[in-house]
């Protein structure tokens, strides 16, 4: 199985979790949006979180996972009133699942403009190579 179908998150969703992790508490979870891409070197991972600080972000990469979470919170400014939301404070919680084939200590995420933009290069094992035919 390739890494991408395995980075394409298989869930077991419960009720109080939709996001494929392990949701201790009662509190609702969410699963943001993302991407994935792949180039000969890497793949990469692009997870929308609008509205959240580095600060409040977790990314984890253990044996075979990869696990991104935090909160969104929204604060309104002094005197203002929220009349509409669509936007949630509840946590969020991303769980991907890979075939180990990443070069785990060379991963690097950067957040920017309300997006996770994570590079996750292959290990040498798995990248193309040229043999020469003698």
């Amino acid at each position: 199985m390739s890494l991408i179908q395995n980075l394409i998150p298989a869930f077991t969703r419960s009720p109080a979790c939709s996001c494929g992790g392990q949701n201790t508490s009662n509190e609702p979870t969410v699963r943001p949006l993302y991407e994935v891409k792949e180039t000969a070197e890497a793949w990469g991972l692009q997870v929308h979180l609008p509205g959240v600080a580095k600060e409040g972000l977790e990314l984890t990469a253990e044996e075979g996972q990869i696990t991104i979470k935090g909160r969104r919170e929204w604060k309104a400014p002094e005197g203002w009133t929220a009349v509409y939301r669509e936007s949630t404070d509840a946590p969020f919680e991303l769980v991907l699942k890979h075939d180990n084939s990443l070069d785990v200590e060379k991963i690097h995420a950067e957040l920017k403009d309300g997006v996770l933009r994570v590079s996750l290069p292959k290990s040498e094992a798995v990248k193309p190579r040229k043999i020469s035919v003698s």
